[in-house]
């Protein structure tokens, strides 16, 4: 996992109207000179909300925008050539594809069908009423504008286990579908919240049913022969038992590509959980980091009162390293989402130095950091809001610093509550770097770097500081930062 570098490229307000995978490929040659070696694509396929779904509203896995369905052919993102050109574009470049993609539900049924169902407390999905009782119910998908293409299996009643809308009555909650599958309880080995979190949204995916397992097997066998991918970041993960993606990941590794890299959603700060949940899929995939996101998001707000030692404390990439893919924001964390929990945009270049430069974890990079976006939608409150989150003009310099001198043996001085250093020795080959930050004033660290770098001359490849630092007979020196801000010190001979 050396070196490598995930580009998330896109966030929830990317503007519709079928541009994304044309920049996509136009945006290649640069990302591969700048040190990006994945890119996470958005969902490819045909949402509920057509031309403007987002991809998180499942609805036809085998429509890729090439189909005339929910009021459009191309997704919000673009058509199937489009798709096939910006993912051939990235092969080229030696740049990854990584295909999101949503199991847990289905969403924008073709038809109702008459069902049974049994109440289930929405704050404990255990309680469920014992009387079922009967139901209209969306959970028929024919796929009406494919007819068949692709594969030609009808999604009913007999594929879901929930619900959370019914007619005759008309009603809103969660309803538990009766059928034959799970003895009318929920799917063990998901995330307890709620005492049973099997249940998210939509028409939930019923996958004890062998015919749904199989036919998503069968999806991502065909899905893989369609375009180039180097892996699938998975959705919803505390919400899809772990025995299915356990089973469905070797499965893909074995019929697909052996070193498929997968990372999945499970989204939870503790690490605890984290921890089961890998053993529970017997560590096969990559998780987000979670509980880093939400340091990141303490220590913004906290400003000099923050303590920086503690910066990993609780985090996956601190104790299961070889697991961890490393965030900083994404779509769900952005302003007025769903999971929105900011980092200040000044503490940002701090955190991304944080997860770019050191040797542990995989670092994923937001759209929404490296370009920047603006957006107006409503608030929680139901107030608009005009929201501008700035471009972090260092962003492209610090992952090439990753590329260029993120290398060798790692040193990390955490022996300060406001001044860290993560210093890359180098090796024959490949030079080093020392990269030093602050939450506080201006300030300085104090390196020993050996004879090897005795009298040489370092300068900061961010720019911050047009100063030069010159180590001394025995390779001391000490290295300065701005106040709340990172420099990543190299050496001039390596430039």
């Amino acid at each position: 996992m050396a070196g490598r570098v995930l580009l998330q490229f896109f966030h929830w307000y990317y503007p519709a109207g079928g541009t994304l995978w044309d920049e996509v490929a136009g945006k290649a040659a640069e990302l591969a000179d700048m040190g990006i070696t994945d890119l996470w694509l958005p969902p490819a396929y045909k949402g509920a909300a057509g031309g403007y779904s987002v991809g998180y509203d499942a609805y036809d896995l085998f429509d890729l925008g090439e189909f005339d369905q929910k009021g459009t052919v191309p997704t919000k993102y673009g058509d199937r050539g489009a798709l096939e050109n910006a993912c051939h574009t990235l092969a080229g470049h030696g740049i990854g594809a990584i295909h999101d993609v949503v199991f847990n539900h289905k969403i924008g049924a073709d038809e109702k069908e008459q069902v049974k169902v049994r109440r289930a407390d929405p704050k404990d999905r255990t309680k469920i009423e014992d009387e079922a009782f009967g139901a209209l119910a969306y959970t028929r998908f024919t796929f009406p504008g494919r007819q068949g293409q692709y594969s030609e299996f009808i999604w009913t009643q007999k594929c879901f286990s929930g619900v959370d809308h019914i007619e005759e009555p008309d009603e809103k909650g969660v309803f538990r579908l009766v059928n034959e599958y799970g003895a009318g309880e929920w799917n063990d080995e998901v995330d307890d919240e709620n005492g049973n979190y099997d249940y998210l949204i939509g028409a939930n995916v019923e996958l004890r049913n062998r015919a749904v397992s199989e036919e998503l097997k069968y999806w991502g066998r065909w899905f893989s022969e369609q375009v180039p991918l180097a892996g699938f970041r998975l959705d919803a993960a505390k919400h899809i038992p772990a025995w299915f993606f356990r089973d469905w990941i070797a499965h893909m590794r074995e019929t697909v590509k052996a070193d498929m890299f997968v990372v999945a959603e499970y989204w939870h700060p503790e690490i605890d959980a984290l921890k089961a949940y890998l053993e529970l899929v017997d560590r096969q995939l990559m998780l987000f980091d979670v509980g880093l996101h939400y340091r990141f998001h303490d220590a913004a707000a906290a400003g000099s009162a923050f303590d920086m030692r503690t910066i990993f404390d609780g985090t996956l990439v601190a104790e299961v390293p070889d697991h961890a893919v490393t965030l900083v924001a994404n779509h769900d964390t952005q302003p007025l989402q769903s999971l929105e929990a900011v980092v200040e945009p000044w503490f940002k270049p701090l955190a991304y130095a944080l997860i770019l430069m050191r040797e542990q974890g995989v670092p994923s990079v937001f759209y929404a950091d490296l370009y920047g976006a603006q957006y107006r939608d409503k608030g929680s409150d139901g107030e608009e809001y005009d929201i501008d989150m700035p471009k972090i003009e260092c962003l492209p310099a610090l992952i090439q610093a990753r590329q260029r001198f993120a290398n060798g043996a790692e040193t990390i001085l955490f022996d300060d509550p406001h001044c860290l250093a993560v210093i890359r020795h180098g090796t024959q080959e490949a030079a080093g770097s020392v990269t030093v930050l602050t939450n506080g004033e201006e300030t300085a660290k104090a390196v020993d770097l050996g004879s090897g770098h005795a009298n040489a001359r370092f300068c900061d490849f961010l720019g911050h500081r047009t100063d030069k630092v010159t180590t001394d007979d025995d390779g001391r020196a000490v290295f300065p930062v701005n106040g709340g801000s990172v420099c990543v010190w190299v050496r001039e001979d390596s430039l």
